[in-house]
């Protein structure tokens, strides 16, 4: 029998299905992909908190859907860290990252276009679930290589002891769920 907590984010109620992350605890499962009601209503209220920025940044690929739409209805670009090497890429940086919810350590990838964008902008970092803050620190690191400065770091959710954190903004904390 599967077990949800019931949650309502952006006006939306939605069952996030409880996944165990290890013996001790679970976590619930959030996937914006395919919820296109959801990601369009939390890509508004983020973007009533968000500060003056000229370009997102996000991480592949939960990320992808709520960054394009924060762009789409603010009018700005965005770019994806990729996490794997593409063809088309020209001259890429790499940093390490390892999520939570991702049993290996992964790379991010930028290239030189992208930094291009992302020189000497404003940048507003964006991801679905904020929670051990791996994959911020993994986007912050891949910045170092531009003239860039970032504005605000944001997600739909915050996990845990994410939600206590002063240099995000999110829409809903997330509950951890530790096995009795």
């Amino acid at each position: 029998m599967s077990k949800f907590h019931h949650m309502t984010i952006a006006g939306h109620e939605r069952d996030l299905p409880l996944c165990p992350l290890n013996d001790k605890l679970d976590i619930a499962g959030f996937v914006m992909f395919s919820d296109v009601e959801l990601t369009v209503d939390a890509a508004k209220e983020l973007l009533k908190k968000a500060p003056e920025f000229d370009v997102i940044l996000t991480a592949e690929s939960k990320g992808i859907p709520l960054a394009y739409e924060m762009a789409r209805q603010s009018g700005k670009n965005y770019v994806v860290a990729r996490k794997a090497l593409k063809l088309y890429m020209v001259n890429p940086k790499e940093v390490d990252v390892k999520s939570i919810t991702t049993a290996k350590q992964q790379k991010l990838y930028v290239d030189e276009f992208d930094y291009a964008r992302l020189n000497g902008k404003k940048v507003l970092i964006v991801d679905d679930v904020i929670s051990t803050g791996e994959s911020l620190a993994a986007l912050e690191s891949l910045l170092k290589f531009t003239n860039s400065n970032i504005v605000g770091k944001c997600a739909v959710l915050a996990e845990g002891d994410a939600a206590k954190r002063t240099d995000i903004f999110f829409l809903e904390e997330l509950p951890l769920f530790p096995h009795n």
